[in-house]
């Protein structure tokens, strides 16, 4: 007895797999949006963000990579920092990334293409101790902070007010406050003794 063959609604139910075409549309090209901006506008903003865009995305793999591999006395505290500043540059490359196809780009997804664009140099596989890790967030922190104010000045002579307002309101502001963060636990303080030696208050010292 031969196998019944499938129905006409089993088959338009049937998943279709293993499809190819071509590219809906180019990276670095600009599709038509009624944005009331002009399309060379639109284009050098989203050319812009995508760069930090990448940047952003490199940065929170260092923030994930290091809340993996942190070690040492501060390490609870700089665990969960770590985690949350992770967290925080996510939400920052899915608003990067909706604003550039908004604009009529495409955002740059992949992590090979965003290894090839970024600025942020890459750190080894291994770990490292925090001090280093430290820097290194910081050094990435001040690389998006200064393109995203050059950026930001841009878009604001072009008129790109949206994008202006991403880069000030989000972008700048959220790596401000975690440069913050992340800066002060790299004072040169003591863990548990003070800088006296004697346990007293130095500028109490009769002259």
């Amino acid at each position: 007895m031969s196998a019944a063959r499938p129905t006409k609604s089993v088959s338009r139910a049937t998943p279709l797999t293993g499809q190819h075409a071509h590219e809906i549309q180019a990276f670095g090209s600009i599709v038509a949006m009624p944005l009331a901006l002009a399309s060379e506008t639109r284009r050098e903003s989203a050319t812009n963000l995508n760069q930090v865009l990448a940047d952003t995305i490199t940065l929170r793999d260092l923030y994930k990579k290091h809340h993996w591999q942190v070690s040492g006395p501060t390490f609870y505290q700089l665990h969960l920092l770590f985690d949350k500043h992770f967290t925080e540059q996510n939400e920052l490359v899915d608003l990067i990334g909706e604003r550039i196809m908004l604009l009529g780009g495409v955002s740059v997804a992949m992590s090979a293409d965003v290894a090839e664009v970024t600025l942020i140099p890459r750190p080894p596989k291994g770990r490292e101790e925090v001090p280093v890790q430290i820097s290194r967030l910081l050094n990435a922190h001040e690389i998006i902070l200064n393109e995203a104010r050059t950026m930001a000045r841009q878009a604001a002579v072009d008129g790109d007010d949206g994008t202006n307002d991403l880069l000030v309101s989000n972008v700048i502001r959220t790596n401000e406050l975690q440069v913050w963060f992340v800066a002060e636990h790299a004072v040169d303080g003591p863990l548990v003794r003070s800088d006296g030696s004697s346990g007293e208050d130095p500028s109490l010292d009769e002259k």
